[in-house]
Formats: C-alpha cells, structure tokens, sequence
C-alpha cells in the first residue's frame, strides 16, 4: 500500500505510479519561453527583411497583425483545452476524442513530420552561419556537432531540455529589446549620423508596396515565423501545474511576440528604405539587424548577429526535436505508430521515439547533398503547409470540444481558463488559416498556362494529409464522433 505523503506526491505532481507516464518537470518559466523562443528566430531576424522589400513597411505589419490576431485566437482555443487536458498528443489527442480518429491520426503525423524535417533544416542552416566564422570546414562536421548537442538536450531529462530553452530564448528576447531600443534612438537622432524620422514610409509607393496581392504573399511568410507558439500545447503533458501556467503563457507570450515582431519591423522600415535590396538577401550579413547596428556604428554587428542567429537556430532545432518526439511518442502509446516507440527511459524520456526522430531528420538533411537538393526542397514544402494544417486542426478541435461540452451538459467552470471569444475565435482562424494555405501560390494559376511544377512544390503538404486521412478512415471505418459521446474526460 502507497503510504499517505506518496499519494500527496503524485496527486500534486499529476503524475501516475506507472513508469509510462511523462514527468511533470516544466515550470511556468519553461513554458513560457519555450513559446516565446519557438518563435522568435530566423523568421524576425533573416525573413522580416524580405517581407518589408516585398509588401513594403506598412504592408510587412498589417500582414504580420493580421496572422498575429489569429494565432492569438488559436493560442486561446489551445489554452482551453490544454489546462482542462494536458496531454503530449495535444491537438492530435483532441481531434481522435472530440471529432474523428482518422483526423486524430493525420494531424499528428502530420505534425510530427512538420518537426522532423524542421530538425533538418536547422541542420542546414547551422552549416551556413557556421561558415561565416570557419569557411573552409565541412559542412558535415557542424551539422554533426550541432544534431548529437540536440540530441543530448532531450535525451538528458525533460528539466534539462526546459533549461536550455529558456536561456536560448533568453539570449534573443535581450537581442530584440537591444535592437528596438537602439532602433528607437536611431530614428529620433539620438544614436547614429541623423534622425530619419518617418521619410522611409514615403518612398516610391511606401509604405504599402505592391498592394493585397503582396501582402497575401507576405501572409505565408508571416504564418512561417509565427509557427512555434503551438509548441505550449505539446508541452503542456509534462508541465508541473498546466491549469495554472498554460494560460498564464497565453496571457504573456502572445503580446510579447506580437510586440516583438510588429516594432521590430516598424524599426527595420523607418531605418532602411524598403527598396534597399539588401533586405531580400537571406544572409546573415546583410540581416536587417545587422544592416541597422552598422547603420548605428557597432562594428562587429555581423559577428554578433551571427551568434544570436545560431542560437535561434539551434532553439529551433531543440524544440522541433522535443515537439516531433513527444507527438511520435503519443502517436505509439494511442496503437497508431509502432509500440516501440512508446516506450519511455527511468527519467520519462522517451528514448525510441526520439531516435527515430533524430534518424528521419538526419536522412532528410543528407538528402540536401544529393541530386542538386531537389528531394530536400519537396520536403521543406511539404513541411511548410504542415504547420498551417495543424493551426486548422486546432481550430476545428476547439469548436466540437465546446459544443460537446454544451451538448452533454457540463458547467463551464470545470474549465480552468475560458476562450473569451468562442465561436467567433476558431471560425476566424479557420477561415485565415484555409484562405493562407490555399492562396498562397496564386500565381501559379495565372497567366496562359498553369504552372504544373509550381502548383506541385507549393501545395504537396495537402494531398499527403489527406492520404493519410483518408486512408485512416477506410481502413478503420471510423466515424465522426457525435457531439454526445465526445471524450471530454480529463
């Protein structure tokens, strides 16, 4: 018999006396900037310059408020859910319990293979900035360097993996506040030659260039550098008091990011002309943080921002390496990835998914070596619209989690923490999200003759959820779930 303080014990940690369980050993701070960090990084500090170039100033930051509104509402649904069901599965668990199995199973290898080839895109990336520093090293030798640090953060305990997050984050939410205070002072003519006011916004046909149909393109891009807040859902199955530090991250996570992205821009559109072409160059050197610290006379700024570009790269890596893992390892424990993989160590890791991940991810980033990289790119597109997927997933999870929750009668105060704007929330990231992903190579069908090749690369990641989708639920026969017989057990 289990003595008294032991019951204590698991009734406070949330865990149970199997050895299958995850263990609850995030705290809030974790939490919170596991979010934050899984979404600043290379989107803010490399894609912003692109977006300004392309959309212009003012297109840049209505496209990023506009997806920044809607995650904030999907951010809301994933709250609800969370800190009434902490799960690893997150929205992968919530669609199999509240809307059908078969959308269960695809959104979460869907979102698994999201994370994975994540993994070798860092890993990629990695290789590059390194170069900066060392150029005649081969590329392997980073990329192996960086992918066994990875490794090692998740293997070690799930604390450890929280640790690292939280100062990898660190470091870039202080870069930002630097850059934006530096930026400020700038524009007002305290730092720098002279203050450049607002003259930047009145450029050519500043400071909205290229009108919606730029903007819509910038809507992707945007979606990109948002992706990773969803991380506090997945997390939120080995967080010490979910109910208590899931919303506690919405409230402050999302102002943060949304604060941090929308001034960020506006500073890079005041400093530099958005018809600076070096805004549309992908390389850390001529990063729009790099371009406005040597416009304020550091020096080494490259250097710096290459080190601050690193470690968001490998914080990207890090948390795609946790998300993916833990969603395989929810996959095999529901009977719908090898049992094998569902297995966990003494210290709640699970070891074989996270091997399997590591692997899937490894062999995807050798592919960039082979035949020019063209199986490497078809893999990073088909990653690219998994992330939207899962934000429509999450949305239709949250409408049938609360009409089953009506429709059987329970009382809303069970809920730890309320959607404040349920149902106009997930019906306004639905219709973003569906209008994102379908509209997001138009060009392709414009002009004489469709573009086969385009329309292929850009929208891949559909046909591959619907086929496993669809193949789930004729192989299984599964239903849609009546609203009356929804799992809402928690």
């Amino acid at each position: 018999m289990q003595t008294a303080r032991a019951l204590e014990e698991q009734v406070n940690t949330g865990e149970q006396s199997e050895t299958t369980e995850l263990k609850r050993s995030l705290k809030s701070r974790h939490l919170t900037m596991i979010s934050l960090g899984g979404t600043i990084g290379t989107g803010l500090f490399l894609a912003s310059g692109g977006a300004i170039h392309s959309a212009g100033p003012g297109g840049a930051i209505l496209s990023y408020l506009i997806i920044g509104v809607m995650v904030y509402f999907l951010m809301q649904s994933l709250a609800e859910m969370g800190a009434y069901m902490p799960v690893a599965g997150s929205f992968s668990t919530y669609a199999t319990k509240f809307v059908d199995p078969a959308l269960g199973f695809a959104l979460g290898w869907n979102y698994w293979y999201n994370w994975a080839i994540t993994i070798a895109a860092e890993l990629a990336a990695v290789t590059m900035i390194m170069k900066f520093w060392f150029p005649n090293t081969p590329s392997l030798v980073w990329s192996s360097i960086f992918l066994v640090i990875m490794f090692l953060l998740n293997y070690l305990s799930v604390k450890g993996f929280g640790e690292a997050e939280y100062w990898f984050s660190l470091i870039k939410v202080v870069t930002v506040i630097i850059f934006i205070i530096t930026g400020t002072l700038m524009i007002f003519g305290i730092m720098g030659d002279q203050a450049v006011g607002f003259k930047n916004f009145t450029i050519g046909d500043a400071p909205f260039h290229g009108g919606f149909m730029a903007m819509l393109g910038i809507f992707m891009a945007a979606g990109f550098s948002f992706q990773g807040t969803e991380l506090l859902g997945v997390a939120a199955g080995e967080t010490e008091d979910p109910a208590k530090a899931i919303p506690r991250a919405v409230k402050t996570v999302f102002w943060r990011i949304l604060l941090f992205y929308v001034l960020a821009i506006l500073v890079i559109g005041l400093l530099i002309p958005y018809t600076n072409g070096n805004l549309a160059n992908g390389d850390i050197s001529v990063s729009p943080f790099t371009l406005v610290f040597q416009k304020a006379g550091i020096a080494f700024a490259a250097s710096v921002m290459n080190a601050v570009i690193l470690t968001a790269v490998l914080s990207a890596g890090n948390s795609g390496m946790y998300a993916s893992t833990r969603m395989l390892w929810d996959l095999a424990r529901q009977g719908k990835a090898p049992k094998f993989l569902g297995k966990l160590n003494k210290k709640g890791v699970p070891v074989n998914a996270l091997i399997a991940t590591t692997l899937v991810g490894t062999l995807a980033f050798l592919a960039s070596f082979f035949g020019d990289g063209t199986v490497y790119v078809w893999l990073l597109n088909a990653s690219g619209m998994s992330g939207f997927i899962a934000w429509l997933g999450i949305a239709i999870c949250h409408y049938r989690f609360r009409r089953a929750f009506v429709a059987q009668g329970l009382d809303f105060n069970l809920l730890p923490f309320k959607s404040k704007f349920f149902p106009f929330g997930p019906i306004f990231a639905f219709l973003v999200c569906g209008f994102v992903v379908l509209g997001q190579n138009y060009s392709a069908f414009m002009g004489n003759h469709i573009d086969w090749n385009g329309v292929l690369v850009s929208y891949i990641g559909l046909p591959l959820f619907l086929i496993l989708w669809l193949g789930y639920k004729f192989t299984k026969k599964t239903k849609l779930i009546p609203l009356e017989k929804c799992d809402l057990n928690n």
